[in-house]
Order: structure tokens, then C-alpha cells, then sequence
């Protein structure tokens, strides 16, 4: 199993024996027991890699991913509803609840990796839509990792199922 570490005060992830830049939540991290729909904090502690969603002319394919993965469509989404019974959860828009839409135009989500957080089961409530995912415009994300599409895209065939990220 690998392990990539996030450094939260550097800004850093450790990754394959290189450093990368990231970017983290915009109010910082939280203890994962402490983490909140729409604190805008990054949850400390080690998440599994689920899996990854890729955007269609964005990501060159073919994928060399071992993770389970798939292309995103236009109509994707994330429930971020406390009151959804799919809360922390993919859904496809129009969706009767709150759901991030997944298909951006700043190239956040061109790449995603999907990780753990409050998935087994998910507690309405307690976090939502937990990624690693590309830099986007703003400087810092609403409580996920980011990193440059290219250093994302070269680690994607390094990762296997069990890999995780540990937030720190």
C-alpha cells in the first residue's frame, strides 16, 4: 500500500519521492470528528483512494489506471444534501436534492480522485465530496487536496486499490 502524506502547513504532497505543491480548504483542516457540510475545512487523517473520474477531452486516454475509474458526464453530480438519502454520494443532475455538479469549467474536476471520507456509511452532515483533485482559480478548495492536472495525471497509473492520502 502507498501512502501519499499531504503536509497541511507546507502546503506540500509527498508523493513517489516527490514533493508537489497543493492547495487545501479554504478555513484550513479539522479534525475528521469535528468536519462539517460546508465548513470549508480539510479533514485530517488517512483516506483510501476509491477511485478516479476523468473528464472526456481534458484527460488524454487511453487510461493506465489500476483504480477503478470512469468518464465523467455533463449530468454528474455529488449530494451534498443532509436531508438526500444519497448524501455523500455520485448522483446525475436534475437531481431533486442539493448536488455539486462535477462537470466545471475552471478544470478542478478534470481529474478526481475520490477519496474515503465519510463513506461507511456516510453521516449527512459530516462531509461531502472529500477529493483529491486538480488546482483550480481560487487558491484553495472548499475542504479537498489539489494538485497541478499534470503531477495528478502522472501519479494516476502509479496508484492501486488500497493506496490512501493521509492528511497531516
Amino acid at each position: 500500500m502507498t501512502v501519499l502524506c499531504v503536509d497541511t502547513a507546507a502546503r506540500t504532497l509527498d508523493a513517489f519521492g516527490a514533493t508537489i505543491r497543493c492547495e487545501i480548504g479554504r478555513a484550513g483542516t479539522i479534525a475528521a470528528s469535528a468536519k462539517r457540510e460546508g465548513d470549508g475545512a480539510t479533514p485530517l487523517g488517512t483516506w483510501p483512494i476509491r477511485g478516479a473520474l476523468l473528464r472526456p477531452g481534458r484527460v488524454a486516454g487511453p487510461i493506465a489506471s489500476r483504480l477503478p475509474w470512469r468518464w465523467l458526464r455533463p449530468d454528474d453530480g455529488w449530494s451534498d444534501d443532509r436531508a438526500d438519502p444519497a448524501y455523500n454520494r455520485p448522483v446525475r443532475h436534475p437531481h431533486p436534492f442539493s448536488a455539486e455538479r462535477l462537470w466545471r469549467q475552471d478544470g478542478a474536476y478534470d481529474l478526481i480522485l475520490v477519496l474515503g471520507h465519510n463513506d461507511g456509511p456516510p453521516v449527512p452532515g459530516l462531509g461531502s465530496a472529500i477529493f483529491l483533485h486538480c488546482l483550480g482559480t481560487k487558491g484553495y478548495t472548499e475542504g479537498c487536496v489539489a494538485v497541478a492536472r499534470e503531477c495528478l495525471s502522472a501519479l494516476l497509473p502509479r496508484l492501486v486499490p488500497g493506496d490512501a492520502v493521509t492528511i497531516g
